[in-house]
């Protein structure tokens, strides 16, 4: 009962403390700012002359050349070194909706034009991902052997092979 009743009393000085975090409020421009930061950091290929990141450089360059493809661009998935199609296809798809739905309000906090280019990075990778019909490169990297490696993307030495779909190598959940 003495351990219930010296909670209690220490009740007022939590909620004191901790009150102003709770309405402390969310810095959403902040929040923006730093999700699409994310992908700029998430880039393959030949980085842009205004990449913020400065920190990464060019990696990927020689993506799908085993194949006799170009498949230099694109994003790696979250922290990996491989570039997985399904996810990135999802992550472009939504950023378009959000530019289309929050345009405004991305452009009132000046990062539309980021946004829109994000979105331009990984289409235009698409665009090569898929040279003829009926072939779509889904993958280009190894998952399994990527997730025993932590190097950064300029450093890699995995298996970069590229993984397509076409009439013989069927996907269509991709």
């Amino acid at each position: 009962m003495g351990k219930l009743m010296r909670l209690i009393s220490m009740a007022p000085l939590f909620l004191l403390l901790c009150l102003p975090f709770a309405f402390g409020g969310h810095d959403y421009n902040q929040a923006l700012s730093k999700s699409i930061l994310f992908f700029e950091a998430q880039r393959s290929g030949y980085l842009p002359h205004n990449q913020r990141i400065t920190w990464r450089a060019n990696s990927g360059l020689n993506d799908g050349k085993a194949s006799g493809v170009d498949l230099v661009g694109g994003y790696y998935d979250a922290g990996d070194n491989v570039k997985f199609g399904l996810p990135m296809a999802f992550t472009i798809t939504m950023m378009s909706w959000s530019i289309i739905e929050y345009g405004k309000q991305m452009a009132a906090n000046g990062e539309l034009g980021h946004a829109m280019e994000a979105v331009k990075w990984g289409t235009d990778y698409f665009i090569k991902a898929h040279p003829q019909p009926y072939v779509l490169y889904g993958e280009v990297g190894d998952g399994n052997s990527d997730h025993y490696c932590w190097q950064r993307p300029e450093d890699m030495t995995t298996n970069r092979r590229a993984y397509k779909i076409d009439p013989s190598n069927p996907g269509s959940d991709l």
